[in-house]
């Protein structure tokens, strides 16, 4: 008996979506391809004869979707990829879990590869292919003739670089080269004298950690260096000197007169002011390093609160360079673990991204980078990946095109967490404390990652830096985000810091003055890892906790209760000393006054030589002219990108991404109410933006800093924002400096553009990032100073920019900027407080920014939302014209506002007329979406349509018995597994109803605590009426299919029969979304027993379109026999969805059966009303229109739709939003 065992795993037919897909990736390089085919394969160790096939038809193939192969059913040239050792594989990770549920087993072993057929091709050609695909920072070719798990590794001793102190200047230059060192030869210098005070040599660990501890990703040392003689000297030399003036003043009024002047000072300098003069006096200053925090008053259920309001920017533009999913996914992980570093539940999210011509052919592509359109799909798909399956709307998504991107990537994740400020404790750690690191394990991933991308990228990066990318595990941080939301964990916690740059050597090195720190107590993703290694690891989902020695148990059942693992990591001492030990040694032993030296104090001079007066020429507006601006790539809809971001997971939007009733006018920024638990109503949003325009910042990036704080600001207002309530925070990301001056002017210039505009608008940036690293051979990125703005708001106010209603009365603020560029700043604030106050009287109701492509552009997109037309007459310059600060504005009667232009109505027609000029909505989107329509598709390429006489429907439906239960408040049970991500909304809607609801997490942390566990979930279920599966990605979706892992512990044989017993004493199962794909899978729907199924058995499967989908549809209740719908026949409800897999898939035969048992429950229709049968109606193809089906018996109920994201005033741009209550009803059918 061997037991080691490969299987190949094959779609069948039409569901097969990732072969058409690589099949078209491949034919940009050779064309002439016929076809490709596309293999799972599994390698499986450490399994008994005996439990392979039931494991196989559970775990790694579907009956209805998958065909199994036990050899290699490739008959054509083809070739085998597999993730490097080390790189975290979620799909086998989720295969070993769902084992471990079906045998027990906790010692098998699972790798993941695919195999790749192809038809048409030369030998010759099957190498450019593998270079195409095979991403070599990630992945591998797999060798297909071995069966084996790589040899476990014996970690290297850690080495003591002997002689060191010793080393003549030129024997330490040459050691310096050697090294690869982040930091300065300066810096090396400044070491090597420590080392000789202390009177020893370093070990390798000691100068990795510094190398890394002082990197400029760390320690911000470029925005540190002092600027010792700057330079003005171009003609905006006298606006310069005065901006820089007023700079010195506040410096001085400040008390810093001593300390050197730097970019870092001059970034934080407003703040310090503001706070200072009593204008930030809501700013939460403390000496943990979250995240910018601010207090706010919460007002919800009638009741007001002080909370804390915290958000962060975070880049991850090198690693999304060389591996653009891991890259962009871990830039979310670690942009969302700061907030919640801080205790906050993060809940919103927006993703601004920069690439060059994602349009230009592969052929295009500078040697040693992936294609643009490559890294721009792959990034998207890692970054919604992640948001999407850890539960985080993410209401805003942009993407901007300039050349310089093509040096390096820019990935900028925003995003918003909220707590309660009594729940959080910040306390100094003392002398006994511990350090407990809660999450995830420890492995090679990002070693190296914060000096890697503080060092200029080459041509041999993509082939040489796999460890420094991180790989994100979201499924393991949701679950330290609920550990988190309870007020009884975060008593406990002292301090808090998040894993990110550095890993150990600076998550638990900056948490307190004296550390003594175990690596041997780190636990594993696998073994061979050194001492070295575990110091400076940047494996995510990892936080460390500061606590009293006394809490430590209760902490770590805490943890264990959220399944996640928790260990005692480090010990805060009095030694003034951070110190690490591995096998028994010391490694790591450096004094604390040394390493906060963060290396040598650096110096440079600066000249800004490089500012231009903005080029804005008048563009004579003729319809070729308007086309061509409104099919720009910076103009163009991407709306086919930002659907594959869940925007309404947590029930906390207010608005969706793209509004109106054809949901087509894109929302100025991102808006949703704060995340209080168990709340029924919450006035208190938080509204957030961006701001910032390559082309101009790349002419005068001073002007350009300036715009991009107007930018970020008018949105908010735009939205319905107090601009006197905004908080900034910045985004930096420059070409690599070095020492020539004109290059630090470039940063230099665009800090003093943003003081200037703090200043005069009297608001701060409270926080902030730079990279400065966006260099390649001879390419820079543009000079880039994002504005990202955040403020408190209330629902009641918001509104959204597509035009409401025919007769309302069009404005148009046109912003006039000061001779030197910058801009107006009285006029604009004047303009905010006019808008905010006539939002409040209700007159305002729709307001519109001008950006690329002038008021033509912004009146365009302010009529796609709800195709309402509009007669305008306006001065012809301004109507192709980028001004930013302009503003359209729609008022439902008279504006009396002397800086306002009245210029036209809205219309009830299909057209806009503009200056005479008559142009058709319909024409005009047609356009506007075509652009990246073949990048990011918005319709899927073919459809299925099923239709059956309606006369069918429920002419066989049994009679569905009611029972009377008289039970004063129904018992609801909410399982959580890993990965799921609607369970507080979707408990919300019960208790909303009067029910009373339980919910466990699975801990399936080892086995005991695994039956453990199911025990209590089957005695929960036992005392319930309802037994309820929320939406989410049960452990990530895998292995390759939705809800498998849900599924098999369904299948469990105690589960099974407590389910059944369940259905038995009449109580009823809902599944929504990921739990309606668990209720199909296991059989309950259509058969209403668990139970193995065949290949004619329905499935949902992956969206026709090929990808995941976020909107907003239009369902309708077919059948209103079960206990969920009763008395909704007929009714009509617009609610949001949000998946990658939702396409009911069944045989015409299956699916008439269903019509005529009356099983069909709800349907996706289109406006007349009709059955939809795809794109954008029904936007999975699902056949039929199917939403959602019930058991015969009525009592179980799945759809893919998720009516517990809405509450009243959420959903605000789509005019049709309603709640379809099935909760009522539920609850209802047991009181």
């Amino acid at each position: 008996m061997s037991n080691k065992k490969r299987i190949f795993v094959e779609k069948r037919g039409i569901f097969d979506v990732e072969s058409p897909k690589i099949f078209s990736e491949i034919k940009t390089i050779v064309p002439h391809i016929q076809d490709v085919k596309v293999y799972n394969i599994y390698d499986l160790f450490g399994i008994e004869e005996n439990e392979l096939n039931k494991l196989i038809f559970n775990t790694f193939v579907d009956p209805v979707v998958d065909i199994l192969h036990t050899e290699n059913p490739a008959e054509n040239l083809h070739f085998a990829t597999e993730f490097l050792p080390g790189q975290y594989d979620q799909r086998a990770d989720s295969a070993q879990q769902c084992i471990a549920l079906l045998t027990g087993n906790e010692n098998s072993t699972v790798r993941s590869g695919k195999l790749i057929e192809l038809f048409g091709v030369t030998e010759n050609e099957v190498e450019k292919i593998k270079n195409h695909l095979i991403n070599k920072v990630e992945s591998q070719e797999k060798d297909l003739s071995k069966l084996e798990i790589p040899a476990e590794e014996t970690p290297d001793p850690v080495i003591i670089h002997e002689g060191f102190i010793d080393f003549s200047t030129d024997e330490l230059k040459n050691f310096y080269h050697q090294h690869g060192f982040a930091l300065g030869f300066d810096d090396l210098e400044f070491i090597q004298n420590y080392f000789k005070s202390e009177n020893r040599n370093p070990s390798e660990t000691e100068l990795k950690v510094l190398d890394t501890y002082w990197s400029d990703h760390c320690r911000h040392t470029t925005f540190e260096t002092a600027l010792t003689d700057i330079q003005f000297n171009d003609s905006f030399k006298d606006t310069l000197e005065g901006i820089f003036n007023d700079y010195l003043e506040k410096r001085k009024f400040l008390g810093r007169e001593a300390k050197p002047i730097s970019m870092m000072d001059l970034a934080t300098v407003c703040a310090r002011y503001f706070h200072k003069t009593g204008k930030l006096e809501n700013l939460v200053v403390s000496d943990e390093i979250n995240a910018c925090t601010i207090e706010i008053e919460a007002e919800f259920d009638g009741k007001k609160e002080p909370w804390y309001l915290l958000f962060k920017n975070e880049t991850h533009n090198h690693p999304t360079e060389i591996e653009p999913f891991g890259g962009a996914s871990t830039c979310l992980g670690g942009a969302i673990r700061d907030p919640l570093s801080g205790r906050a539940f993060v809940y919103q999210a927006m993703r601004l991204s920069g690439a060059a011509n994602v349009l230009e052919p592969i052929s295009d592509t500078l040697p040693g980078k992936l294609p643009q359109r490559t890294i721009s799909k792959q990034a998207a798909n890692g970054y919604s990946s992640y948001g999407n399956q850890i539960g985080l709307a993410t209401t805003l998504v942009n993407e901007i095109y300039h050349d310089g991107y093509k040096a390096k990537r820019m990935e900028v994740g925003f995003v918003v967490g909220a707590v309660k400020k009594d729940w959080v404790r910040r306390e100094k750690p003392q002398p006994g404390d511990l350090v407990i690191l809660l999450g995830g394990a420890t492995g090679r991933d990002g070693v190296g990652g914060a000096t890697g991308s503080s060092k200029e990228q080459d041509e041999t990066s993509i082939h040489t830096l796999s460890t420094e990318v991180q790989k994100g595990n979201a499924v393991e941080e949701r679950k330290i985000q609920r550990l988190f939301r309870n007020p009884e964990v975060t008593g406990l916690i002292k301090k808090s810091n998040d894993f990110g740059a550095g890993g150990v050597s600076v998550a638990i090195g900056e948490i307190a003055d004296s550390l003594e720190i175990n690596l041997d107590i780190l636990p594993l993703k696998y073994d061979g890892l050194n001492g070295t290694e575990l110091a400076i690891s940047e494996s995510q989902e990892r936080m460390a906790v500061v606590i009293e020695a006394k809490d430590k148990e209760t902490l770590i059942n805490f943890c264990e209760k959220e399944n996640i693992k928790a260990v005692e990591v480090a010990k805060v001492t009095d030694s003034g000393r951070m110190q690490m030990f591995w096998q028994g040694n010391k490694i790591v032993d450096l004094s604390r006054e040394f390493l906060d030296t963060n290396g040598c104090a650096k110096s440079q001079n600066a000249e800004v030589s490089h500012l231009q007066n903005i080029e804005n020429q008048n563009i004579k507006f003729t319809e070729e002219n308007f086309l061509q601006a409104l099919s720009n790539k910076n103009t163009a809809s991407q709306k086919g990108l930002a659907e594959m971001f869940d925007a309404s997971v947590g029930g906390t939007s207010v608005a969706m991404p793209f509004g109106g009733k054809y949901q087509e006018t894109e929302m100025e920024g991102s808006v949703q109410t704060l995340p209080v638990l168990n709340a029924e109503n919450i006035e208190t949003v938080s509204l957030a933006s961006w701001g910032f325009d390559a082309e101009i910042s790349s002419q005068n990036s001073m002007v350009g800093a300036a715009n991009a704080v107007v930018e970020s600001v008018v949105k908010i207002v735009a939205m319905g924002g107090k601009y006197q309530n905004i908080r900034l925070s910045f985004q930096e990301y420059f070409e690599k400096l070095g020492n020539q001056p004109e290059k630090w002017g470039k940063p230099l210039a665009s800090l003093l553009g943003a003081y200037d505009a703090q200043m005069n608008l009297e608001l701060a940036a409270i926080g902030g990032k730079d990279s400065m690293s966006g260099s390649f051979q001879d390419i820079n990125v543009p000079p880039t100073l994002i504005s990202f703005a955040c403020a408190n708001g209330e629902k009641k106010h918001v509104i959204s920019p597509e035009f409401k209603k025919e007769g309302n009365k069009i404005y148009y603020f046109h912003h006039i900027p000061q001779q030197n560029g910058l801009p107006d700043y009285d006029k604009l604030k004047q303009v905010f407080g006019f808008i905010y106050e006539n939002i409040k009287l209700q007159k305002i109701v729709s307001v519109k920014t001008v950006k690329e492509g002038g008021v033509a552009v912004a009146l365009a997109k302010m009529s796609f939302g709800n195709k309402l037309g509009a007669d305008i007459s306006v001065d012809e310059s301004f109507l192709l014209k980028k001004n930013i600060g302009s503003l359209i504005i729609e008022s439902s009667s008279d504006l009396d506002c002397d800086v306002l232009e009245f210029i036209g109505d809205v219309k009830e027609r299909v057209s806009l007329v503009i200056n005479e000029l008559d142009f058709r909505i319909s024409d005009l989107l047609k356009v506007w979406k075509g652009t990246f329509e073949e990048l990011f598709p918005t319709v899927e390429k073919e459809k299925i349509v099923v239709e059956l006489d309606e006369k069918l429907n429920a002419t066989k439906a049994e009679n569905i018995i009611i029972r009377k239960h008289g039970i004063i408040k129904p018992r609801v049970f909410a399982p959580i597994f890993p990965g799921t991500n609607c369970e507080y909304e979707t408990q919300n809607a019960f208790r909303k109803e009067g029910a009373e609801v339980a919910s466990l997490p699975l801990i399936n942390l080892n086995h005991n605590l695994l039956n453990e566990s199911l025990d209590a979930w089957i005695s929960e279920i036992n005392e319930s009426q309802i037994l309820v599966f929320s939406g989410g990605f049960s452990a990530g979706d895998e292995p390759d299919g939705s809800a498998k892992f849900i599924v098999n512990v369904l299948k469990n044989e105690k589960m099974k029969n407590a389910v059944h017993d369940l259905l038995e004493r009449d109580g009823m199962i809902l599944g929504i979304c990921n739990g309606f794909q668990a209720l199909v899978k296991s059989g309950l729907l259509r058969f209403g027993e668990i139970r193995d199924l065949d290949e004619n058995s329905p499935t949902l499967a992956h969206n026709a379109i090929g990808r995941h989908i976020s909107q907003m549809v239009n369902v309708k209740v077919t059948n209103d026999g079960s206990p969920w719908l009763k008395g909704m026949q007929n009714q009509i409800y617009t609610i949001p969805i949000s998946h990658g897999e939702g396409r009911f898939m069944a045989s015409e035969p299956v699916i008439k059966e269903l019509y005529e048992n009356g099983q069909i429950a709800t349907q996706y229709i289109d406006y007349d009303e009709n059955i939809a049968h795809g794109m954008p109606f029904n936007p999975n193809n699902s056949l039929f229109g199917i939403e959602g089906i019930t058991s015969k018996s009525g009592k179980i109920f799945g759809r893919m739709g998720h009516p517990e994201r809405f509450a009243e005033g959420l959903l605000k741009n789509i005019p049709t939003a309603n709640y379809h209550n099935i909760f009522k009803n539920g609850v209802e059918y047991f009181k």
